[in-house]
């Protein structure tokens, strides 16, 4: 079984409720029909009812729910935790009512904060920064947890690295350039997302250096986030600093870090910083035509995730399946 079909089958296993916000837009229509016809979850779309089952064209649409913001008989209670939750910054039960309804993503958060939905998915028509702002205003970072980052899954075909060729890279699409502390955080983050999906961690934090091979501040960043993890995780299965190869070739791990448990076996790889993370997973999408689930939000407060503006509507559905999982693991 593939790593998706793994994660769909999951999601039915435990079915969550997640928020389409986008609710108009032709792809997470499409979408939305194919989760509900596949049973991996409820499907909670934003608008009138009527006005969206007219842009559905024909779709079936039958087993969603529908919450119109302007009927909404939950509004007032919703509005008035929104205003409550940003009293600091001033905002009024009125300006919360307008809030939610006029912009749909705020909405879909507060019916994920609010336990209405266990998760959202949004991004096919709105960007990273939009997505996301309501979420860290809202949700907030997940308790023990300091940051907020994101991951991919990549599944490379036959690839004998990894677990079977699945990894997971971080952080590929927040956090530009995080020192020591927060680049263990990501580890961290990585490690629980590894095991919450995938199955055991394996972590190599990634430099150009091997175990002292280079100096260099950038090596040095990555040997202190390295113990700032360990101390802080002392039973997972992690180590740096590593080189790409390595991290994940056997034979390399064995040659340039004798004895070492993580060199040449590494599924979850821990890039420096965001450049490098984001060149390494579009590399191995494009060279090795991998497919690559994410950005996936990691260490919020509840699941919520951002979609490419490329994405298809088969890549809506994975990362619906992949954010029930996480609302299923969520404690």
């Amino acid at each position: 079984m593939g790593f998706i079909d793994a994660i769909k089958a999951q999601a039915k296993s435990n079915v969550k409720t997640i928020v389409l916000p986008e609710s108009f837009e032709a792809r997470n229509l499409q979408a939305a029909a194919q989760i509900m016809k596949e049973g991996l979850a409820k499907i909670v779309l934003i608008g009138n009812r009527a006005d969206i089952e007219k842009a559905a064209n024909g779709l079936d649409l039958s087993a969603a729910i529908f919450i119109d913001p302007k009927a909404y008989d939950g509004m007032g209670a919703l509005a008035a935790q929104l205003a409550e939750l940003r009293k600091a910054k001033g905002m009024t039960v009125e300006e919360a009512t307008d809030i939610l309804t006029t912009k749909p993503l705020y909405l879909g958060v507060m019916l994920v904060k609010a336990g209405i939905a266990d998760g959202m998915v949004a991004g096919a028509e709105n960007s990273t920064g939009d997505v996301m702002l309501p979420g860290l205003q809202i949700l907030k970072t997940a308790p023990g947890v300091s940051l907020v980052s994101t991951f991919f899954v990549m599944v490379v075909p036959n690839c004998e690295y990894g677990n079977e060729g699945i990894f997971v890279f971080s952080d590929c699409g927040l956090v530009q350039n995080p020192d020591a502390a927060q680049l263990a955080s990501i580890a961290e983050s990585a490690a629980g997302s590894y095991r919450a999906l995938i199955g055991e961690p394996i972590v190599a934090m990634l430099s150009h250096s091997t175990k002292g091979s280079a100096k260099h501040p950038d090596v040095d960043k990555v040997i202190e986030a390295t113990r700032i993890l360990k101390e802080k995780c002392p039973d997972l299965k992690a180590d740096g600093e590593f080189q790409l190869d390595a991290a994940i070739v056997p034979s390399i791990g064995a040659s340039k870090a004798p004895g070492n448990p993580v060199a040449g076996n590494a599924n979850v790889l821990v890039f420096p910083d965001l450049d490098s993370a984001n060149i390494g997973y579009k590399l191995t999408e494009r060279l090795a035509k991998a497919q690559a689930y994410g950005p996936i939000t990691q260490g919020i407060g509840a699941p919520l995730n951002d979609l490419s503006r490329g994405c298809s509507a088969d890549d809506i559905v994975g990362v619906v399946a992949i954010t029930a999982v996480q609302a299923q693991t969520k404690k």
